[in-house]
């Protein structure tokens, strides 16, 4: 649970490359994500090399962490292996923050760049990366080691408020 609770949007990263296997770790978490009718619908992108992350940058406005990342993950719904269409968004959400919490957890930072409803986005990584029309790119993951030291860190967010009790 200590990764849950300390994960944090990271945006600074220091220009350590992040290690191969670190890489194929995240990934076997995002696999690991819950899946309705265990459609699994997800595929990724790593892009790495300063020039490949240079040329992501623009498909967003808030994405000036990837001017840092040293990697970032692209999740992708590949529309082909969709049994239940009207819920990968949870399926490729799941992998998303399966991919956040091992990254903190292998002690590296990350941030979710949003991507997906928002059609020129879609549009413009397709494009970038040449992809068919049914590969549909969810969500772009920033990923490094932390500028700050302590930047996953305890945040108490609890908020007795929010909550209803029904007897």
């Amino acid at each position: 649970m200590d990764t849950i609770f300390t994960r944090r949007s990271v945006r600074k990263f220091s220009n350590k490359e992040v290690e191969p296997e670190k890489v194929e770790q995240m990934l076997k978490a995002a696999m690991q994500a819950p899946s309705a009718g265990n459609q699994q619908p997800w595929e990724f992108l790593v892009v790495t090399g300063r020039e490949n992350l240079d040329a992501l940058q623009p498909f967003g406005q808030y994405t000036q962490p990837l001017a840092t990342a040293t990697l970032a993950i692209i999740v992708i719904c590949a529309e082909d292996r969709l049994k239940i269409p009207h819920m990968y968004q949870q399926d490729l959400g799941a992998a998303t923050q399966n991919i956040m919490l091992e990254a903190c957890e292998l002690g590296l930072g990350s941030v979710w760049l949003g991507t997906a409803p928002v059609d020129a986005r879609i549009e413009f990584i397709q494009k970038l990366y040449n992809l068919d029309s049914s590969k549909i790119p969810y969500s772009v993951i920033a990923i490094g080691y932390p500028e700050i030291a302590d930047a996953n860190r305890f945040i108490d967010r609890f908020d007795e408020s929010r909550i209803k009790y029904i007897k």
